[in-house]
């Protein structure tokens, strides 16, 4: 007999939903912890003539609260707040990193965490060129980013991949899918 879902209840109520799913399977019935804060995109920028991506680096309370690390390598995210995860992911470029981009290329849309969170991340590559730069990025004042953008070569987050320096999973995963498929921006 396959799971069902027979209730959902809301226990927490804030930047995320914290619930308690209620789940009947073979003649029992058990509970799941839920977070739900929508979904989410994020884009690999690369700039194919210099062989670089712009990345970030920002604080992240879970990173340092488990680690100690006080800010983590990655590559541009954040929610949606439309139903166009393109015009999202460009924005989020935009406000991250200052970069304006024609055109973006699909990858996956992937759940994050499907043990715990509803989250759904759109990925994308993000072809730019040197003059698409128009801002300085820094993310938005009012949620306390401090984000720093720069540029790495390919082939230093070829190696950050393939020694574990590389901790941010969605950046992992465009790196080495960008890997499979164009393996000449890595030389």
């Amino acid at each position: 007999m396959a799971a069902k879902i027979v209730g959902v209840r809301p226990v927490y109520k804030g930047w995320a939903t914290i619930s308690i799913a209620t789940v009947e399977k073979d003649g029992q019935s058990f509970e799941r912890l839920m977070e739900d804060h929508g979904p989410g995109v994020c884009a690999l920028a690369i700039d194919r003539q210099r062989k670089v991506a712009i990345m970030v680096r920002q604080f992240r309370a879970p990173v340092a609260v488990t680690s100690g690390e006080t800010d983590l390598l990655e590559c541009p995210a954040g929610l949606m707040d439309s139903e166009e995860p393109e015009r999202d992911v460009r924005r989020e470029l935009a406000e991250e990193t200052g970069l304006r981009v024609a055109h973006v290329e699909h990858v996956a849309t992937v759940w994050t965490m499907p043990g715990i969170s509803t989250e759904r991340m759109h990925m994308y590559f993000a072809w730019y060129a040197r003059a698409d730069r128009t801002g300085k990025g820094g993310g938005q004042p009012s949620e306390h980013e401090n984000i720093t953008a720069e540029e790495v070569a390919l082939s230093e987050l070829a190696a950050m991949a393939d020694d574990g320096r590389m901790a941010d999973m969605k950046t992992f995963l465009l790196i080495q899918t960008l890997r499979l498929r164009e393996p000449a921006l890595f030389a």
